[in-house]
């Protein structure tokens, strides 16, 4: 299930699903600008706007074709005929070949520019023009976490916190 994180402003609101981050914004006094209220998707760092009205919340929307048990969803990929001939001939076909290559990145990066990425994006949305912003951001791609700490150490604690446990999860 995704995760989400509520700000006002610069404090941390919540965290959780989707039904849980809108039963509590729903609680909270109307903020004077929308603007004040941001909430973030966990796995990617991207800004998402919930409708806040008094309908029923729909979970995340169901998935379409492919395997949804397994939570396969076709996409579509562009290749070259050179890649789509190496792909052809490997064991199980192009889609095992793609599967298994995503993979072995995936370990051998141990998932921390997924990470980083999703730092970059909260950060970008709610820290852009705060203090030192831009050496924040090439020590969170350099991996230098006590760079960053010291870097961001002026912004709101909720905030550096956030981006930390994006950047660097436990």
């Amino acid at each position: 299930m995704t995760s989400y994180t509520a700000f006002a402003n610069d404090l941390w609101i919540a965290t959780g699903s989707r039904a849980h981050i809108v039963e509590t914004l729903r609680a909270l006094d109307a903020m004077p600008r929308a603007s004040d209220l941001l909430v973030f998707d966990d796995s990617t760092g991207a800004q998402v706007d919930f409708d806040l009205r008094d309908e029923p919340v729909p979970e995340d929307p169901p998935r379409g074709p492919g395997r949804p048990r397994l939570g396969v969803v076709p996409r579509e990929v562009t290749l070259l005929p050179r890649h789509w001939d190496w792909l052809g001939k490997q064991r199980g076909g192009a889609s095992s070949a793609l599967r298994r290559l995503v993979e072995d990145a995936m370990r051998a990066d141990g998932g921390q520019a997924a990470g980083r990425d999703a730092a970059y994006r909260f950060l970008s949305a709610i820290a852009g023009d705060r203090e030192n912003f831009e050496e924040a951001i090439r020590a969170l791609y350099a991996d230098d976490r006590a760079r960053f700490e010291a870097l961001a150490g002026g912004w709101p604690v909720a905030v550096r916190a956030h981006a930390i446990g994006l950047a660097w999860p436990e």
